[in-house]
């Protein structure tokens, strides 16, 4: 347990209208179901909300923003600070004239790229296959199945550390593969997505093509974090990680997926250093037998038990 912010805080913000709540516990929030609580979590109510704390938070006071928790590991020991998570008020998408779709940050992706499909809106149909919502794929240009976020992003809102609403182009971002070059103390509250003209039936066919696609070859009903490594320039995470001989390794209660070994797993009873532990002998692993170094694509935060 963290020392209790809330009391001071509350103090300080009078008018914050989200909710807030000290030693939050954070492994039900993501996939992989490990990792200790918050010292306070914050939900904020909307982008003024937001922008109303982080303007008044104590700049020594470290902020972290998780999403749906698709991507993570939450360390045991739990996330110092505050640790926010946006709610319904990032949760909306509007379909614009021009054949544009503006989503909240929280919206998972799998919803947008439902409601362009409906809209009879091309382009975005990949985002069916990121388990994530927008915020992270703002992130991380997050991207699978032939579409990265860059390819389709006109602009993004978000808030920075100061509690100043900022917009970024698609060039502002400075995404690369799998990272985006803006400040990690902003948090993107919005997008809009530019697609083009599609047929609603041959859009629901790609979607459902890479619905068949990841059920067969990933272990999306276990407690995983989507893909752990990165792909390195030119060369494959898993077959890497297979040739090193890491295809159901094993450390405590965490595995490496024997349907797909960029996949770690937590079969019950993993601790997140469990997890950890797994994905650092693999690297060392990969290492020792190819001479590359995979980077983790699997966000990791908080301090260990």
């Amino acid at each position: 347990m963290f020392p209790d912010l809330l009391p001071a805080l509350r103090a300080q913000m009078p008018g914050v209208r989200g909710r807030l709540t000290a030693n939050a516990p954070l492994a039900p929030l993501t996939w992989f179901r490990v990792g200790g609580p918050a010292q306070l979590l914050f939900v904020p109510e909307d982008e003024d909300d937001l922008a109303h704390v982080l303007a008044r938070l104590p700049a020594e006071l470290p902020v972290t923003l998780i999403g749906l928790g698709s991507n993570l590991i939450v360390r045991d020991g739990g996330v110092p600070g505050v640790v926010i998570r946006l709610g319904r008020g990032f949760a909306q998408i509007v379909v614009e004239e021009g054949h544009r779709i503006r989503a909240g940050a929280a919206v998972p992706d799998v919803k947008v790229a439902r409601a362009a499909q409906e809209a009879a809106i091309a382009g975005l149909a990949f985002y069916r296959g990121i388990p994530g919502a927008i915020g992270g794929a703002l992130r991380m240009n997050g991207g699978a199945y032939g579409g990265e976020t860059r390819d389709v992003l006109v602009e993004a809102r978000g808030v920075d550390r100061q509690g100043r609403v900022r917009v970024y182009s698609n060039a502002d971002m400075d995404f690369t593969y799998r990272h985006c070059g803006v400040a990690r103390d902003v948090i993107f509250t919005q997008a809009l997505f530019q697609g083009a003209p599609g047929d609603p039936a041959e859009i629901a066919a790609a979607m459902e093509a890479i619905t068949e696609s990841r059920e067969a070859t990933q272990p999306i009903k276990s407690r995983t974090g989507g893909s752990t490594f990165k792909n390195p320039p030119g060369k494959k995470a898993w077959q890497l990680v297979d040739a090193a001989g890491c295809r159901g390794l094993v450390v405590g209660d965490a595995q490496v997926s024997e349907l797909h070994c960029n996949f770690l797993i937590n079969r019950g009873n993993a601790t997140a250093a469990d997890i950890e532990t797994l994905g650092e002998t693999v690297r060392a692993r990969v290492q020792d037998t190819s001479g590359i170094l995979l980077d983790w694509e699997i966000e990791r935060i908080g301090v260990p038990a």
